[in-house]
């Protein structure tokens, strides 16, 4: 079956209800929902994704999910088999909603590497950069996350999901995940037991510290239940947009790099390969001597009551 990801139809889309969100703000006379530099450098990001995604689907759909493919479900008597021993998963209708919602749960852990894993998060980071929460903010996405993105996706392809019906979730899940950056929905009632909804989209994009690497669902949140990183959204709590330590520019390329300089920065100074092996692949905020502290230590300092010093978010 040949199908095209979704999510390529979505530019028009996107920049359609970006201007219907702009216009709608200025006529509440709320100017402090977009700024025309920060808008401008989301749109630069959201650009260079655009002729990026394309080369990346390629290598991901042709390459990495039909070589798993085939090498875990060959074809035995004419029948797509796997090496577990049974017959591959077709198209049936129970079979596309499987498939979605396993593309959740990859999407749970990507996500959820994207902010607990340093590396993964100087790529991830471009898309908390802004200290405003729009439509725009929604296309704002690092260039460099789609390149690894796949691998948390191929177990899928290994146990018989064909790699389009794969790439085909993905593009649904990303569909989604734009149209949930908006402050104008409020909470949904019945919907919030089990979807990720825009109120606690705000949640993930604040950098208020009990709010920190929560609720990293793409559709749904019972990932984020289950494996304790789900909080609600509290009305009575001013959330604030962003990172702890942002670049401080508008600068695409300054936007896009500066926390990898930052990773050189301290790399340079660790003491042995450790400590190296740690300011790159262990938590935001990592530091030896404790004199910065991850999401984690901060919590758990807040909690007790105690002096807290910023992470890398």
């Amino acid at each position: 079956m040949d199908l095209t990801n979704p999510f390529v139809y979505g530019g028009p889309v996107f920049l359609a209800l970006i201007l219907l969100e702009l216009v709608y703000s200025k006529s509440r006379q709320d100017d402090r929902l977009y700024n025309w530099k920060d808008l401008l450098a989301s749109f630069s990001m959201g650009a260079g994704t655009v002729f990026i995604a394309p080369l990346i689907q390629v290598v991901s759909a042709i390459v990495i999910f039909n070589f798993v493919y085939d090498l875990c479900n060959p074809i035995v008597d004419g029948v797509r088999t796997n090496l577990l021993g049974y017959k591959s998963f077709g198209w049936a209708w129970y079979v596309w909603i499987i498939c979605q919602i396993c593309d959740d749960f990859s999407y749970y852990w990507f996500h959820r590497a994207n902010h607990e894993v340093r590396f993964f998060w100087a790529a991830h980071i471009v898309h908390h950069s802004s200290d405003h929460f729009n439509l725009g903010t929604g296309i704002r996405n690092g260039w460099f996350t789609i390149m690894y993105k796949p691998f948390f996706y191929m177990w899928m392809a290994a146990i018989g999901f064909h790699p389009a019906m794969i790439i085909f979730a993905i593009g649904i899940e990303a569909l989604w995940q734009f149209q949930l950056h908006t402050v104008y929905v409020p909470k949904l009632g019945f919907l919030e037991k089990f979807l990720n909804t825009h109120t606690m989209h705000q949640v993930h994009h604040s950098q208020n510290l009990q709010y920190l690497d929560k609720n990293h669902g793409g559709y749904l949140n019972i990932f984020d239940k289950m494996f304790g990183t789900w909080k609600e959204y509290d009305e009575d709590i001013e959330v604030k947009y962003g990172v702890i330590h942002p670049p401080e520019s508008h600068n695409p390329l300054i936007i896009l790099t500066h926390e990898y300089r930052d990773i050189i920065r301290d790399v340079m100074k660790a003491k042995n390969l450790k400590e190296a092996f740690m300011y790159i692949f262990g938590p935001p905020g990592w530091s030896p001597d404790g004199s910065t502290m991850t999401v984690r230590q901060m919590q758990k300092a807040l909690a007790e009551g105690r002096h807290v010093t910023a992470a890398s978010h």
